[in-house]
């Protein structure tokens, strides 16, 4: 009991500011409670002609603000391009006593002393309009620095604040109310207005033994239509803060106009916690919601000082056939339709009528006969001990439901889902948003986004942002987006200890195929980090890049893709990226076809035909590329190489790639370059030596086999010897020779030789011995 007194205290505070003197004392923000009030700035004069409640040629059933009453559609709007109207309050004389924001009193529980409100800065009158927004808002996600903040950001995200304040704030009081039972409590289940500093809330809590959903004419109906008025034209003006609670809904059928109110500082909103919201209605008989500016009687086209919105906490939310415009401001949550999940999950349960919890009385009990040892209690489950484990996973905290048919225009985000469980957007269509198109945040599992057009937004077409896994996008088309047309990242949450504790595990298992990228203003895709995921069979058309894949991504497929008009590269690895497998891609009119830096990746297939311009690659390898496979590829184009190595660090296994078709520009001092390397020399001076040896030998055997024939028969020249007498020259007078058998030789006839005789030599003198 002592710890239910503040919610009580609180819960009371809140509700007895509905009526009398303590709704005029307690100050509202947001919640336009002066919709019903005679103050010029709070409603359309019913009585005024339709020219001047908008520009419309003509009051109708279901009417829309024509493309007169709104900028017209550019390819990048930005709310710089955005007419923007002057934040400066009405008078506080012609302002009714429940606008205030500072200085009010706070209703005590028991009705009497007011308690002083928190203070508040009061909002300051300004002669002009503040600066406008430059680029996108970009507040709560790195994917979101590319533009810039406008000066009113603190503003924005105290506004923000604010509203998550109000949404416990009410959530709080009102399970404190209904915790208390007995007939308060039953009494409580009807439409009522909670009151606090934070703003005014019209609260739809659960009916009473029914499942029936709320419409238009409940919220008419409290205080006599206060914060709902119809108007001649046939279209609702919202004057309220809606919140949807656990176990209600709240349905909206078509034709319906509905125009939230939306001034400086004060907004209507609808929100569900752990309801539902349903949006329906038909191709013929659409739902159109905008924001609606009373002043102007136009749709409100400034975000700065806060603007009306849809949110989806947890519970359920489908539309179809809708046609949406001009909501949101600052944040996702508050960006124009939301789908959020909640940690704090609806108690669906103690919105069951009586026979529902007997019976489910009846079958918790037939489980704990048929269980040994087995029961359970609240959210916690207990068995019998025994091999395995039990986990008992909660589902009531994710929100789940549908956008279909539907047409999306100038909101803050097109479409903002985060905590969500098979969330399906089929066929829709998304332009000029000022942030990104459909944006998937953290902890989107199983989602389907199908058949959608993303048009203009100032960011990103598609983003799925970390934590989002197996996630589809089949036949969608981003053009003319900011930045990105489509955003894949799979990083982890965190990189190592941190104060939340999250996991540091990658994600992946998302795709996107059959779709269209078409003159966005960055990448066509971008991959960033994660594992196992997936571009194929798409189209992209223009951009700085086609297909970039960074910060570590493994195991990413890009197969089948038709890549064009890119202005530096058509596929691009880098930084990281490990067991790439690109294949199958047609890419035509780049500078580079395939570029692959410090990653690697099997590079098979592919058809490249690069702009006919010099100093060009069809495939370039720079850095740490190894493992890198590049085989059977088709490059066309002219430069100074088909495929370029010269800059990896690597061996890169090259072969039986097609390059007949390419014409090489490059220099002779180029060419020679490419080869002029260490090892290639030193393999270029052995095989010379090996050939000048070879020459060298072969002319060796040349000139000896020359030699060989010049020689011939030594003997060739050579005659044979005529045998002739002994000649024995004897001096003069001397005896014949006899032979040596006796007698004398035999007497040939011998030509006579002239015989010269020299003349004697003087005698010498005698020296003793004989003498001659």
């Amino acid at each position: 009991m002592r710890r239910s007194l503040p919610a009580l205290l609180t819960a009371a505070a809140l509700t007895l500011g509905t009526g009398g003197a303590a709704a005029a004392a307690a100050p509202v923000r947001g919640g336009l409670a002066a919709a019903a009030e005679p103050t010029p700035v709070d409603l359309v004069d019913p009585a005024a002609p339709p020219s001047d409640r908008e520009n419309s040629p003509a009051p109708s059933p279901d009417p829309t603000p024509t493309e007169t009453s709104r900028p017209s559609p550019t390819p990048k709007r930005s709310p710089s391009s955005r007419p923007t109207r002057s934040s400066a309050r009405p008078p506080e004389a012609t302002r009714t006593p429940g606008t205030g924001t500072a200085g009010t009193a706070r209703p005590t529980p028991s009705g009497g002393q007011s308690l002083p409100a928190p203070t508040r800065e009061e909002p300051k009158e300004e002669e002009e309009p503040p600066p406008p927004l430059e680029k996108a808002v970009m507040a709560d996600d790195e994917t979101l620095k590319a533009g810039l903040i406008s000066a009113d950001a603190e503003a924005q995200a105290r506004l923000v604040d604010v509203e998550d304040q109000r949404i416990i704030q009410t959530r709080a009081a009102l399970t404190a109310l209904l915790q208390a039972g007995g007939i308060a409590a039953a009494q409580r289940k009807r439409p009522q207005v909670f009151v606090s500093a934070y703003g005014r809330t019209l609260v739809l809590p659960a009916r009473n033994d029914t499942t029936a959903p709320y419409t238009l004419r409940d919220i008419a109906a409290v205080e006599k239509g206060r914060y709902l008025r119809r108007m001649k034209d046939g279209s609702y003006l919202l004057g309220v803060q809606v919140f949807v609670a656990d176990g209600a809904s709240l349905q909206l059928r078509g034709p319906l106009t509905l125009r939230m109110g939306s001034l400086p500082g004060s907004f209507s909103s609808i929100i569900s916690f752990g309801g539902d919201i349903d949006i329906k209605g038909t191709a013929a008989k659409p739902v159109r919601i905008t924001s609606w500016d009373v002043r102007t009687r136009k749709p409100d086209l400034t975000t700065t000082d806060g603007r009306a919105y849809i949110r989806a906490v947890g519970g359920k939310f489908e539309m179809s056939y809708a046609e949406v415009s001009d909501l949101g401001f600052w944040s996702g949550r508050t960006g124009g339709i939301a789908l959020t999940g909640t940690e704090r999950p609806a108690s669906v349960y103690r919105h069951r009528t009586k026979t529902q919890r007997h019976q489910d009385k009846a079958e918790r009990l037939s489980k704990a006969g048929s269980q040994r040892g087995g029961s359970s209690f609240g959210d916690v489950e207990t068995i019998p001990i025994g091999p395995g484990t039990a986990t008992h996973v909660l589902a009531d905290d994710l929100v789940s439901g549908s956008i279909r048919h539907s047409v999306i225009t100038g909101n803050a985000y097109g479409l903002f889902v985060s905590g969500s469980n098979q969330t399906q957007i089929v066929d829709d269509e998304i332009r000029d948003s000022l942030a990104h198109g459909v944006f998937l945040h953290r902890f989107v599992n199983s989602a389907t986004v199908q058949s959608t057009k993303v048009i203009g937004s100032g960011g990103d077409g598609f983003v799925l942002s970390r934590a989002t896994e197996k996630v589809q996008i089949t036949d969608c088309l981003a053009e003319r987006n900011g930045r990105n047309g489509f955003t894949l990242n799979g990083q982890a949450l965190a990189q190592g200890p941190s104060a939340s504790g999250e996991s540091l595990a990658v994600y992946g298992d998302n795709s996107v195929n059959d779709s269209v990228a078409r003159d966005n203003g960055r990448y066509g895709v971008e991959v960033l980090g994660g594992s196992r995921l997936s571009v194929y069979t798409s189209e992209i058309t223009g951009g700085d890049m086609g297909i970039v894949v960074r910060e570590g991504a493994s195991e990413v497929q890009i197969s089948g893709n038709r890549l064009s008009g890119q202005a530096r590269q058509g596929i691009a690895l880098r930084d990281g990226a490990t067991a790439g497998h690109v294949a199958g891609n047609t890419i035509t009119d780049t500078l580079t076809g395939i570029y692959l830096r410090d990653s690697n990746a099997k590079v098979v297939g592919n058809k490249i035909t690069t702009l006919v311009k010099p100093r060009a690659h069809g495939i370039t390898m720079v850095g740490d590329v190894g493992a890198t496979e590049i085989t059977r590829n088709t490059v066309i184009g002219s430069g100074t190489s088909a495929i370029s190595v010269s800059r990896s660090a690597h061996r890169v296994n090259e072969h039986d790639n097609v390059e007949d078709a390419w014409h090489d520009t490059s220099t002779f001092w180029v060419k020679a370059k490419r080869y002029v390397k260490p090892m290639n020399l030193i393999w270029a001076a052995v095989i010379l030596l090996v050939i000048v040896s070879a020459l060298r030998s072969r002319q060796a055997g040349a000139d000896r086999r020359r030699r060989r024939s010049a020689i011939g028969d030594p003997y060739a020249r050579q005659r044979v010897l005529e045998e002739r007498p002994v000649l024995a020259l004897r001096p003069a007078g001397a005896a014949p020779a006899r032979s040596a058998y006796g007698g004398d030789r035999p007497r040939h006839r011998e030509p006579s030789l002239p015989i010269h005789h020299p003349a004697p030599a003087p005698a010498a003198p005698a020296t003793g011995g004989l003498t001659s």
